[in-house]
């Protein structure tokens, strides 16, 4: 059973005043709930509480909004908009110009590097198994199998593929947990939508976290990424930078922006103009990848964006 705080049409209010807030089972519920009644979930904390990464991802999206609660004033958690409570849900503060005041302080742990690999790909009915590339990329950026897994904090099960496949096809979408067991903290957020005719999308975010001295190892990211497409094709791969707590919990400050490195598509394909593509994997299963940055510079973003236009207007129409 869920707790709510305030239920208006808009909005479902949960308070939680503790240092750590998790993806717990009655708030996934609550999720559930918004997403059948059309309403927001908003996550109220204050200042000094951090969330989860799937916590946090899931307040990344449209369905729900990390309201941090400083003194007599509010703000959005991951991006510092100031917010205010107009009677049945919160909004931004209509004369705000800046970030809020608290989203400015210090963070109160040193700040290194979460290296997060973004892939996607498509199960057709026949396919055995789901979160084989997860299991695979744990297994390359850790040295270990994945520990276990859920659809809730704490996970649940420990890693059987079988029975997570099992959960993941029995239902039209869900949301996936899986963790790292190597000596770095790393999870997977794994999204499946059932596609149609028993196919199946797969969106999944593998994060591993890094300290300022053990930086992330992005000279062999085009070896790691041959090594899974020899194993689990996937349709594309984003590799970023994203600064953040090498424990991978997340403060509601601003600790700088994500930035990418590399991205790779299945096929054998051309870049556009300045962004050559560089062949990897296996002959039977290549991979075409696009190196982008160093993860700290923005103009990332924008050979990101170069890369995209061309392969989409590369694609027969």
């Amino acid at each position: 059973m869920s707790i709510v705080d305030a239920l208006t049409d808009q909005a479902m209010v949960v308070l939680q005043d503790r240092p750590l807030v998790a993806l717990h089972a009655w708030l996934a519920e609550s999720l559930d709930d918004c997403a059948a009644s059309g309403r927001t979930l908003q996550l109220v904390t204050p200042i000094d509480t951090r969330l989860s990464l799937p916590l946090r991802s899931v307040v990344a999206g449209r369905t729900a909004q990390w309201v941090v609660r400083d003194g007599d004033g509010y703000y959005e958690g991951l991006t510092g908009r100031p917010l205010q409570w107009d009677g049945a849900t919160f909004v931004p503060v209509p004369e705000a110009r800046d970030y809020a005041p608290g989203f400015t302080t210090r963070p109160t742990a040193p700040i290194g590097a979460q290296l997060a690999l973004v892939y996607r790909s498509q199960h057709g009915p026949g396919d055995e198994t789901l979160g084989g590339a997860a299991d695979h990329l744990l297994r390359l950026l850790t040295g270990r199998p994945p520990a276990g897994w859920g659809a809730a904090e704490p996970l649940a099960h420990s890693w059987e593929p079988d029975r997570f496949t099992e959960y993941a096809r029995g239902r039209a979408s869900a949301r996936l947990v899986v963790i790292g067991d190597g000596p770095r903290p790393a999870q997977a957020v794994c999204e499946f939508t059932a596609a149609g005719t028993g196919a199946t999308t797969e969106v999944t975010t593998v994060t591993v976290g890094y300290t300022a001295d053990d930086p992330p190892p992005l000279r062999h990211l085009p070896s790691l990424i041959g090594a899974l497409a020899a194993e689990q094709p996937v349709t594309s791969l984003l590799a970023q930078l994203v600064p953040g707590r090498a424990d991978l919990t997340a403060e509601p400050r601003w600790t700088g922006s994500p930035a990418p490195v590399a991205l790779a598509v299945t096929g054998t394909v051309t870049g556009p103009p300045g962004i050559p593509g560089r062949q990897i994997g296996p002959p039977g299963a290549p991979v075409t990848l696009f190196p982008l940055g160093d993860g700290r510079s923005p103009d990332g973003w924008r050979r990101h964006r170069e890369v995209m236009r061309h392969l989409r207007s590369a694609q027969p129409s």
